[in-house]
């Protein structure tokens, strides 16, 4: 089931009225990430303020949340004398089936499977799981199936939540940004029809099908569901479950011709009715289709059962489609957190800052709408660059909620704040002791601007990195001559940057304005505010007093940093002694990732608190300060050694050397890493061949990094760019299916009309053979004109989750699937070569 946008705060204010003081608490499990971190620190706020009892359990990957599903949601359940209760998945299993996960579809026959457990699943991930979407509760989706028209108005419609739903059931809930019921249509109605259809052995018999369906088929469940991720302990479990189960379902077979023709005959009357329904609401009864005239003869069960594959077929196509195209990422949860706040009433200038720094952190870990990569469009400055309109929506309505919530102060006598605005001065500090507002500021995509010299904060930008080519001593030269034009000296721009001269610092922006694009860094500062474009790609910053200054990106800089080395940077080993990869004696510990699972999840609570208070995100400074040096140290190593190979389908690297390598053992700084080589690579082509190579979209990068401790290699997939998705083109596009689809729904009526005329007529067999090919070219031309937004909707999409996947069913390696992110994964050392071998021959990004 899903909860669309315009109802966002039904279930809360629900949660909210039925709570007392004997409810149990409500369980949140967080993933260790940003936007998810400041996600929860909204609702942990909500419910603090409504006096909710509430419990946060932060889960690394799927192992975690499978642990916590058996440790702390299934004793929730009814059947196990638990109260039931609520669970609130916070950037966790919207990819995967949340029930099979969390253990919550293991019940006897005829109890309820969640056991009174509700789960709201909030993800900014995407292709969501359509099992979770629609069938949160299947017996709640049959019963909107076949819902009499004339009894009350049920409360699920296709998986929608009605304004008159009263939650206590239990399910798995979606929270819509608005996709769902903006652009999934089509799925929704191959998951419904497929839904509602019976159980019918398929043994891959032709019947006229492509080889397309079938291996949609092959590849999802009867309901499309996508299967689960698989480690290399998983292979163990699969043959004893299949050495197992192989007889059942030799007994289910012997007697399939019997159930499969009194389900046909069960269902011909039904099929009929209800194959041309959009929704799957029932017809009316006096529908011409529902009496067929009682001189038509009836098809033959084979001949419906050949029908109702072909239909299967393609509705599984449909399904197959949607999962082949690829991770992306839609609006962020901390974003969709604070319109809950905003529509309850209690939003404030706190919950605006979390929102603004989740949003912020996607783009420094390259979370867009066409999943994890670069971005090489031509941006507005600042960070104009994510989400394209779309993103840019959400930055204005936050700039917005900035204007609303922090007004002119009555004691900026000498409109410093208005004077800074209007003449684009970064501001580094407060109006007063007790100044705590939010303010918009022009800045410029320096990294930690504040708390480095203007040098070493130009020198670690990615952005400018990446186009000064600053690996080279040529891009150092570059840089050089670029702070000359403007007029800074080395020796004043090698100074803390609160301690530049005053008038440089005035004049910074508009000497950016003036030179930066003389060298190709058009969009390396905001343009000027103007009527029609408003502060677009203007940043965020807060003052805590005369304390600190830091912008929305700094922050997220500082919390990643905490999340990924810690607050101390140092690596150990499990005993607690710095770990020395040079050390004969060293042997593999930790094989399985437990250890390393568990000082991840310590250093979310450090982050979690540094949100809260600014004295320890200032400590937490030379942790970012160091993990960045690093990125900028392995970086140009790579890039001037020559380590960076090119294979079929995309670039390759490995780290396994060099005094930063374990700094890179975690999936999120390997990330910021990988984004870092393949800008500056996308750069580098463009540069030589005046365009970005693979039609535009660019070539992707692999990284892998080497844990010696494990044994395993961390690899990351990356897309090559190709810039955003144009929201407004597609909305056209989504017109154009409308009227197409209207026109296909006005012949079918006046094909039907025809047809029930000519069965009357002649009243023989050969009218249902001219029926079936009637509606085998309908579902050829309806393919063909789906192909070509399909393909538009995919283009670009990172898709190393899906490559990854069929690498390790064709392939006996040795690999471990367990983050969130599906485009990282872990293999054994010594299946690094055949791992990457077979990964070159697939299609990496859409």
């Amino acid at each position: 089931m899903y909860l669309p946008r315009s109802l966002i705060s039904h279930l809360y204010q629900q949660l909210m009225h039925a709570n007392h003081s004997q409810s149990p608490p409500v369980l949140i499990l967080v993933s260790l990430e940003p936007d998810a971190l400041c996600a929860c620190r909204i609702l942990t706020a909500l419910f603090r303020r409504d006096y909710i009892p509430h419990k946060i359990q932060p889960v690394s990957g799927y192992s975690d949340l499978a642990i916590a599903g058996e440790q702390l949601v299934q004793p929730m359940k009814l059947q196990l004398g638990g109260t039931g209760g609520v669970v609130v998945c916070l950037g966790v299993g919207g990819m995967v089936d949340v029930s099979t996960v969390l253990g919550l579809d293991n019940v006897e026959d005829g109890e309820d499977p969640s056991g009174g457990v509700q789960v709201w699943l909030i993800d900014a991930r995407r292709p969501w799981n359509l099992g979770n979407v629609f069938a949160g509760r299947p017996e709640d989706a049959l019963q909107s199936l076949d819902a009499n028209p004339r009894s009350k108005v049920p409360d699920v419609i296709d998986g929608r939540i009605q304004s008159t739903y009263k939650p206590g059931r239990g399910g798995i809930i979606v929270y819509d940004d608005g996709d769902i019921d903006e652009e999934m249509a089509t799925e929704r109605d191959a998951f419904l029809a497929l839904l509602r259809m019976p159980e019918l052995e398929d043994d891959g018999e032709d019947v006229d099908d492509s080889d397309g369906a079938s291996e949609a088929a092959q590849s999802t469940d009867r309901l499309g569901r996508s299967k689960k991720r698989k480690s290399w302990s998983d292979r163990e479990d699969d043959e004893e479950e299949d050495e197992e189960n192989r007889r059942p379902r030799q007994r289910r077979r012997s007697n399939s011709s019997d159930s499969d023709r009194s389900s046909l005959n069960r269902i011909s009357g039904h099929q009929r009715r209800d194959s041309h329904s959009s929704s799957g609401s029932p017809q009316p009864s006096h529908s011409p289709r529902s009496s067929p005239s009682p001189s038509a003869q009836p098809a033959s069960p084979h001949k419906l059962r050949r029908r109702l594959l072909r239909l299967r077929r393609k509705h599984q196509a449909v399904l197959h489609k949607y999962y082949a195209l690829g991770s992306t990422y839609s609006e962020p949860i901390s974003s969709l957190l604070y319109s809950l706040a905003e529509d309850l009433g209690r939003e404030d200038n706190n919950l605006l800052w979390q929102a603004i720094v989740g949003v912020s952190s996607l783009e420094l870990y390259g979370r867009s709408m066409t999943g994890v990569g670069i971005s090489t469009s031509l941006d507005a400055g600042g960070s104009a660059g994510w989400g394209g309109q779309r993103g840019e929506r959400i930055r204005q309505v936050l700039r917005d909620e900035v204007r609303r919530l922090n007004p002119p102060d009555s004691k900026d006598v000498n409109g410093e704040r208005t004077r800074g605005e209007t003449y684009g001065v970064i501001p580094c500090h407060g109006l007063s002791p007790t100044d705590n507002s939010i303010q918009l500021s022009p800045e410029p995509r320096f990294l930690l601007i504040r708390h480095w010299s203007l040098y070493e904060s130009m020198l670690h930008s990615p952005y400018l990195a990446a186009r000064l080519h600053i690996w080279s001593d040529v891009g150092r030269k570059r840089l050089h001559k670029l702070l000359a034009k403007m007029g800074v000296s080395l020796s004043q721009c090698k100074q803390s940057y609160t301690h530049m001269d005053m008038e440089l610092k005035r004049g910074l922006r508009q000497s950016l304005l003036k030179y930066a694009p003389m060298y190709g860094l058009d969009g390396l500062v905001p343009p000027p505010a103007s009527a029609g474009r408003g502060k677009e790609g203007w940043g965020f910053v807060r003052s805590w007093g005369w304390k600190a200054c830091l912008s929305a990106i700094d922050v997220g800089v500082i919390v990643g940093a905490i999340l990924e080395v810690g607050k101390s940077g140092v690596q150990t080993d499990p005993t607690g002694k710095p770990y020395d990869r040079h050390d004969p004696k060293r042997e593999i510990v930790d094989e399985d990732g437990k250890l390393e699972n568990q000082a991840w999840v310590e250093r979310f609570w450090e982050a979690y608190d540094a949100l809260g208070d600014i004295e320890a995100l200032k400590a937490a400074l030379p942790t970012a300060l160091h993990l960045h040096r690093a990125i900028l140290r392995t970086g140009t190593s790579l890039i001037e050694k020559r380590q960076i190979r090119h294979l079929k389908a995309f670039r390759m690297a490995i780290v396994k050397e060099g005094p930063d390598v374990q700094l890179f053992t975690h999936p999120a700084a390997l990330t910021k890493l990988a984004l870092w080589v393949g800008e500056a690579i996308a750069e580098q082509e463009k540069d030589q061949r005046g365009k970005i190579g693979k039609g535009g979209k660019g070539l992707p990068l692999v990284l892998a990094g080497l844990n010696e401790k494990r044994g395993v290699y961390v690899i990351v997939g990356t897309g090559g760019g190709g810039g955003t998705i144009d929201v407004r083109a597609r909305e056209k596009r989504r017109q154009r299916a409308e009227e197409k689809a209207k026109r296909k729904e006005e012949r079918r009526i006046e094909r039907d009309r025809k047809r029930e005329e000519r069965r009357e007529r002649t009243g023989s067999a050969d009218a249902e053979d001219e029926d079936e090919s009637e509606e085998e070219d309908e579902d050829e031309s309806g393919d063909d004109s789906d192909d070509e937004p399909l393909n538009e909707k995919g283009h670009g999409k990172n898709r190393f989750g899906n490559a990854f996947q069929e690498v390790v069913d064709e392939i006996n390696a040795r690999v471990r699937i367990d983050s969130f992110e599906h485009c990282v994964v872990e293999v054994k050392k010594e299946d690094l070569s055949g791992f990457l071998e077979s990964l070159s021959m697939k299609s990496c990004v859409g």
